[in-house]
């Protein structure tokens, strides 16, 4: 692990997840210099003013709206900008309006900033990761999504409320898609080391069967629970791509579930980005790592990445 001391970030939206994100950096000695870029102007000023205000309480930080020129020198840029999702809608009906923002804004960025790693946060994550491969034409190990990250901290937290266990003892990853497909790995969660199983309070097959359908049920709504009741979510995602950033400035070889671009793993026909457990360097992506999957979960990832790649079957790429 090398450390080569604070850097810059650049935040290409600066919305809810954007400003979120921003605040949340706030808190990383590990970043020196925030630029916040936004279609609306006065809107990117206001929050880094706002921040600007805020990091006087924590840290010298250095936080201001600019565009894509002010973003020159920019380690990581995290992109944010997109059409939020609304009550009702999937991550997957915004695919279209989402992806032509990204091939309007990215390539203006990459300019002043080449060798930047990418996070993808907007939705659909996984399709707008393999778009923003497509479009930049930059290394795979360098356009990453903030993939199922937090689907992976939601389900610990499920588990932890329900096994009343710390979640930070609790290991368990969501896979697939960051959306209706996603695939909780209940063969390979485990607390402290120790199987899943053997923490169950439960009475029979049926009661287990009921326990792991009502806690996939709900890791897999509850965006859409928080988005029926404030319209958007923003601190776990925030508090995501905040240890993502970090896992690459610090050049940890940490372990997240985040989206990239793989190729015939588990026997997926073609290519597609979604979310696998990845080794993540100051690189970005350095490693894809093939978890062992029950073959139910085998299955439930294959349908994932047909039901992605049937997206990225409409997009001009």
């Amino acid at each position: 692990m090398s450390f080569q001391g604070p850097h810059k970030v650049a935040i290409i939206g600066a919305g809810h997840v954007g400003a979120s994100t921003a605040f949340a950096l706030l808190f990383s000695p590990l970043v020196k210099e925030i630029v916040l870029v936004d279609k609306n102007q006065a809107k990117a000023e206001g929050e880094a003013m706002d921040l600007a205000h805020a990091a006087t309480l924590v840290r010298p930080v250095n936080i201001h709206a600019g565009e894509a020129a002010d973003c020159a020198g920019a380690r990581i840029i995290i992109f944010t900008a997109g059409v939020n999702q609304q009550p009702g809608q999937s991550r997957l009906d915004l695919v279209q309006r989402n992806t032509a923002i990204v091939r309007e804004a990215l390539p203006p960025l990459l300019q002043y900033c080449p060798e930047a790693v990418l996070i993808m946060v907007s939705n659909p994550v996984d399709i707008l990761t393999y778009a923003a491969w497509k479009i930049s034409g930059l290394p795979e190990h360098r356009v990453l999504g903030s993939g199922t990250v937090l689907d992976s901290a939601r389900f610990r937290h499920l588990l932890s409320s329900q096994l009343h266990f710390d979640a930070r003892n609790i290991h368990a990853y969501v896979i697939g898609e960051h959306g209706d497909t996603e695939v909780p790995v209940w063969s390979l969660a485990n607390v402290a080391g120790v199987d899943l199983e053997k923490f169950y309070l439960l009475d029979g097959a049926q009661e287990e069967h009921n326990f792991r359908s009502e806690v996939s049920r709900q890791v897999r709504k509850a965006a859409y629970e928080i988005i029926e009741r404030k319209r958007v979510t923003s601190y776990g995602v925030a508090l995501a791509l905040s240890r993502i950033t970090e896992c690459i400035l610090r050049d940890e070889h940490s372990v997240l579930a985040v989206s990239s671009v793989i190729r015939h793993l588990y026997g997926i026909d073609g290519e597609v980005a979604l979310s696998l457990p990845c080794l993540i360097t100051r690189r970005g992506r350095e490693k894809v790592i093939a978890i062992p999957l029950a073959e139910s979960e085998k299955n439930e990832l294959l349908h994932s990445a047909a039901t992605l790649q049937e997206v990225i079957k409409q997009l001009d790429l």
